[in-house]
């Protein structure tokens, strides 16, 4: 370039362009030690499929098994509510660029990458978007920030050693199923529904999600909740409150396994509300649950 054809003020040194922020990157390397990542999904709320991932988590633990459980709803996560662990704060780990640990007071630069401890309680590993927003906090996020959130729940968590790691997804057949499917190596789904027929149509979305031929993910089951309804006082009766087979229905019309059917008991509910599945104690929740998963180690 010649001297006249320089425009402006000549400046030796030129301020440097502040260097742009890197995107998080995110590996496999926190799943490397997982056997099987199974989602627990539906088509519809309402189901209690997060009851059905806490108690089948639960149960899977009780039978030696070692579990995590990851809470993929981030518009409602309930898994802190579930299993008690509301007032938990995740630690943080820290590495630098060669994988060696960093102590808590070094200088971090943009290479360290942090991982996240996850809460373990009942012998399950929990993680949870809950885990950092205050409970009455509404996370009003587009999709791609819920997918991103939803990746960071499972690619940037201490897993370590697992047996099972169970993803709790959110109602729906959207964004952040689409996301999972594609970025998440799933070994299968489990679909929750209940017997009522608006329940089944919703479900047949979330069945036929799965066969899709971009996604093909194989159904491990489905899990019928809510089955009938049996009061403490007669344990031998049963009350079909929400129609009866609905889940027999969708598994034949599918031909897939009915891999358990669920009773409604009141100590469910009461037990989620504390923070104790029910899961934890011997009953008919368990035994159902125990069957049920019975049947997805023998499909996984």
């Amino acid at each position: 370039m010649k001297p006249f054809e320089i425009k402006g003020p000549y400046n030796p040194n030129p301020p440097k362009p502040k260097p742009k922020k890197r995107p998080l990157e995110l590996g496999m390397e926190q799943l490397q030690d997982v056997g099987h990542i199974i989602a627990v999904a539906s088509g519809k709320g309402g189901v209690g499929k997060s009851t059905v991932a806490v108690n089948l988590a639960v149960t899977l633990a009780r039978m030696g098994y070692k579990v995590g459980l990851a809470d993929a709803d981030v518009y409602g996560p309930s898994i802190p509510k579930m299993t008690g662990t509301e007032k938990a704060i995740p630690e943080v780990e820290v590495y630098d660029e060669m994988g060696q640990p960093l102590p808590i007071d070094a200088e971090l630069t943009e290479d360290c990458k942090e991982i996240i401890c996850p809460i373990e309680k009942y012998g399950v590993k929990w993680m949870s978007i809950g885990y950092f927003a205050r409970p009455e906090q509404a996370l009003i996020w587009r999709g791609p920030m819920a997918c991103n959130a939803l990746k960071q729940m499972i690619l940037q968590v201490k897993w370590g050693v697992l047996d099972f790691l169970l993803i709790d997804l959110p109602p729906g057949t959207g964004d952040i199923h689409i996301s999972l499917v594609h970025d998440i190596p799933l070994s299968g789904a489990v679909i929750v529904t209940t017997p009522q027929a608006v329940a089944l149509a919703d479900v047949e979305k979330s069945v036929n999600l799965y066969r899709n031929p971009q996604v093909e993910k194989p159904i491990l089951g489905i899990i019928e909740n809510m089955s009938w309804f049996t009061p403490a006082e007669l344990p031998e009766n049963r009350y079909y409150i929400f129609g009866r087979d609905g889940g027999q229905l969708i598994a034949d019309k599918y031909d897939l396994p009915l891999l358990g059917q669920i009773p409604l008991v009141q100590s469910v509910c009461e037990s989620g509300d504390a923070g104790t599945p029910a899961a934890l104690n011997d009953g008919p929740l368990f035994d159902a649950m125990r069957a049920a998963a019975e049947e997805i180690i023998r499909g996984a």
